[in-house]
């Protein structure tokens, strides 16, 4: 996919519904991953999190969708920061 396609796939999944449960697939799609690809993540097969809501796709991202539950975005920077420190990012090289 070159940037235009990518635009256009995330353009179009911010104008849907928000799906907490599916976000993350998705995220993954619209940057062009297989269906089969996601298919592994969401049954858990190549889904090496172990973050609540956490999908780690190796060498590439390990993230979690949290809510809008803190004004301040507590329970955003606490899932970010445990992100961040958790090893399995590291060993799968995720940003």
């Amino acid at each position: 996919m070159n940037a235009v396609e990518i635009e256009e796939a995330v353009s179009e999944l911010f104008s849907q519904p928000f799906d907490a449960a599916n976000f993350a697939f998705q995220f993954l799609e619209a940057f062009g991953n297989k269906g089969a690809t996601i298919e592994k993540l969401k049954k858990g097969v190549s889904n090496l999190s172990d973050v609540a809501g956490g999908v780690l796709q190796r060498s590439n991202i390990h993230m979690a969708v949290v809510g809008p539950s803190s004004a301040q975005g507590v329970e955003v920077t606490s899932t970010l920061n445990a992100l961040r420190a958790n090893p399995k990012t590291y060993s799968a090289k995720a940003k």
